[in-house]
């Protein structure tokens, strides 16, 4: 039990001892009160448990990574938690089709001056760009070749995602923020990923919250800063389909910007026969026919349409089957020409009946 020291002590001169033992027991009950509030706080603090968690997670993922001596905030730790090893990404330049001019031009604006740094560490011009911008309809592969790029760059990759940034506690988001640009520099050569930038660093305006404002400040604060450092090797890379929603602060600091738009009839004729590639289709099938009756389809919905063909494969084997006494006599057909017909008249009927909905929706 603390005791108090009585007032009546103040009234005369207080000895060498009644000193040492008041400063004692104010020393004791200061570090009591501040165990005692930061205890409520953790214990009222609805994140502290994915806070740990994510410490948790960041520290299984630098040891994969192999990150060694490097020591880190608690603010880098929870930024930490998004790293992804490009050991462990699957997507590679292979894994892309009909978009090779686009495909040199990041190997050359951006691969390139990062694994032959030795070659352009004497100029400033050639350094690889502080923001690189991919952006068109959705569906047409910009997320995948933001993985590649990591991939083939060997980066370190921060898939960071807007919520990270986001703390009930006031200056907390700063804070992360912050970290999101110490921990890049520390892991370097890295490239910090932003999917759907235009939720995160939309223009802003009069009628934005403090707390979004003062952390879209520091955001472009810090990432302008980078630029102390010509040879700081950390590339924000964002994703979005709607460019035209972004601050002209963020295009700005954006100079590599690469229009993946729509696929054009010989792109989709190399994105069929990429899809097609490892699957059983039958030898008569013309993929240039298919290509020219899919004007209008991204890379997602000619996707979704060759897996609608093989599924006609799949349920005319399972209907065979369910009306005969050997279901495994025979094997699944070879996907035709008249089932990726049947598939692409399906696919138009839902982009139109999708179209058709968004058109009849009330927006108020």
């Amino acid at each position: 039990m603390i005791r108090m020291v009585p007032t009546e002590a103040f009234s005369r001169p207080l000895g060498r001892n009644e000193v040492i033992g008041l400063l004692f027991r104010l020393t004791i009950f200061g570090a009591v009160t501040y165990y005692t509030i930061k205890w409520m706080v953790d214990a009222i603090d609805p994140t502290r448990k994915q806070k740990i968690e994510a410490q948790k997670q960041a520290e299984k993922l630098m040891k994969q990574i192999g990150v060694k001596n490097v020591k880190l905030t608690e603010y880098e730790m929870s930024i930490a938690a998004h790293l992804v090893d490009p050991l462990n990404i699957s997507v590679s330049w292979k894994d892309i089709a009909g978009l090779d001019e686009l495909v040199n031009e990041i190997k050359d604006t951006v691969i390139l001056p990062i694994k032959k740094k030795h070659l352009f560490e004497g100029s400033r011009l050639l350094q690889p760009p502080k923001g690189v911008l991919l952006y068109g309809p959705p569906g047409c592969g910009k997320t995948l070749i933001a993985k590649a790029t990591a991939k083939e760059a060997s980066c370190r990759f921060i898939n960071l995602q807007p919520s990270t940034l986001t703390d009930k506690w006031y200056g907390e988001s700063q804070k992360l923020a912050a970290a999101v640009f110490s921990l890049a520099i520390k892991l370097e050569p890295s490239i910090i990923f932003i999917d759907e930038i235009d939720s995160f660093l939309r223009s802003r305006s009069s009628s934005d919250h403090e707390a979004t404002a003062m952390m879209k400040a520091q955001f472009m604060s810090l990432w302008d800063g980078l630029d102390t450092d010509y040879s700081s090797q950390v590339v924000v890379m964002g994703a979005t389909n709607r460019p035209q929603d972004l601050d002209t602060a963020i295009l700005r600091r954006m100079p590599a910007r690469f229009n993946v738009n729509l696929p054009t009839i010989r792109q989709r004729e190399a994105i069929l026969d990429l899809i097609l590639r490892d699957e059983k289709v039958d030898s008569n099938v013309n993929l240039w026919e298919v290509a020219k009756e899919t004007e209008g389809f991204s890379g997602s919905d000619l996707k979704e349409m060759c897996r609608d063909a093989a599924l006609f494969c799949v349920r005319e084997y399972v209907h065979n089957s369910s009306t005969e006494d050997r279901p495994d006599a025979d094997e699944i057909r070879p996907m035709t020409q008249q089932d990726l017909k049947a598939a692409i008249s399906k696919m138009k009927k839902t982009k139109e009946a999708g179209v058709h909905t968004l058109q009849h929706v009330s927006l108020d």
